[in-house]
């Protein structure tokens, strides 16, 4: 069996390797043709531009892991089956259940790996993108994120609203606005900052105006630093103005469950947690997917044709798990299950092609 695992490992990864180099390759020379428009402004070279796209790679490949895995699996399989080492191999006993455990074991290893490039090196390059972005051609005073509001629970009941209008490249909040309101939700004091700075649930303040609500008089104090005690931590506030995929599925489930504790929606954060939580899971979807092809007879179609044929699955699925996610959203639908169900629904077609396909032909 060692000899049967090394050969289909070694004849799986290789195809799966080629098919997510084919890709990469069309993604990175579709950005940096996008990115060429913009060189010679602000310092923006055609380096620069080299760059960019090869710091947005990361996140394609993570996007592409379930496709390319289908499709060189796919090759791979359909290939020995033409060939009929397959069928050799299955007189010599390789049954069903031992071709099933060994395709889950690669694809367990593709997932963990998936979730690697997901977690750890796609959200870090993309960050990284967006710093070159905002350095040489957006004039490098902020990054592309849109403005968030976020709320603030204390242990005496009271509360805060802050609203936070930009990220630095350099990490800091820009244009930040402070509501403090009393356990009655009276408004008692606001504070404006031009930058602030998240250190262990303590925002230094950078430029500061604060002014007092009190029934008198409304004064006004402006001093140039002012530390400012908050129970949010910086994942949160990452999580909360950066977009979603440079955002972990760690810092994910903090945000959402802020949201929650806060008594905030948290049905669009939650679905793109669950989402991330499963999308590694897609691999192993994607291996039950191609074995069927192997035991399809070699007048069933050519490679290609079935290599075209897991393309169309692959798009299917992608379609399907941006459609429903979408769906979840608009009908409030429960985060897991709209997260799972394309999967389940892809895992469950597989098997029983694979079960007829053992049992009938």
């Amino acid at each position: 069996m060692k000899t049967i695992r090394r050969l289909f490992y070694a004849n799986i990864v290789s195809s799966v390797a080629f098919v997510a180099l084919a890709f990469l390759s069309l993604f990175f020379f579709i950005d940096f043709v996008e990115e060429l428009g913009a060189v010679g402004r602000g310092g923006y070279t055609t380096l620069h531009a080299v760059a960019y796209s090869l710091l947005e790679l990361p996140g394609h490949l993570y996007e592409l892991c379930p496709i390319a895995i289908l499709i060189g699996t796919i090759y791979t399989l359909s290939r020995m089956a033409q060939s009929s080492e397959f069928t050799i191999l299955r007189t010599g006993g390789l049954g069903p259940g031992r071709a099933l455990g060994m395709l889950a074991c690669l694809g367990a290893v593709f997932a963990v790996l998936t979730f690697a490039v997901g977690d750890y090196v796609a959200p870090y390059s993309e960050q990284k993108a967006n710093q070159l972005r905002a350095y040489f051609k957006g004039g490098g005073t902020r990054l592309d994120t849109a403005s968030a509001w976020l709320k603030d629970r204390r242990a005496d009941r009271s509360s805060s609203s802050i609203q936070i209008g930009s990220l630095a490249p350099n990490g800091t909040l820009q244009d930040v606005r402070i509501f403090e309101f009393d356990p009655d939700n009276r408004l008692v004091r606001r504070l404006a900052a031009k930058q602030a700075e998240v250190n262990d649930r303590v925002w230094q303040l950078s430029d500061v105006t604060i002014t007092h609500w009190s029934d008198q008089a409304v004064p006004e104090e402006r001093l140039a630093t002012h530390a400012w005690a908050s129970s949010l931590s910086a994942g949160v506030v990452a999580a909360a103005i950066m977009p979603l995929e440079t955002t972990s599925t760690l810092e994910l489930l903090r945000y959402v469950n802020h949201l929650s504790n806060n008594e905030q929606t948290a049905q669009r954060h939650a679905i793109q947690f669950w989402k991330r939580a499963f999308y590694p899971l897609a691999c192993l979807v994607m291996m039950g997917l191609a074995l069927p092809f192997a035991y399809l007879q070699s007048r069933s179609g050519s490679v290609s044709l079935k290599v075209f044929g897991g393309i169309m699955l692959g798009i299917s699925f992608v379609l399907l798990n941006n459609v429903v996610g979408h769906v979840g959203l608009l009908k409030n639908w429960t985060p897991w299950l709209v997260a799972v169900s394309p999967s389940a629904l892809y895992l469950f077609m597989s098997m029983t092609a694979f079960a007829f396909l053992v049992r009938y032909r």
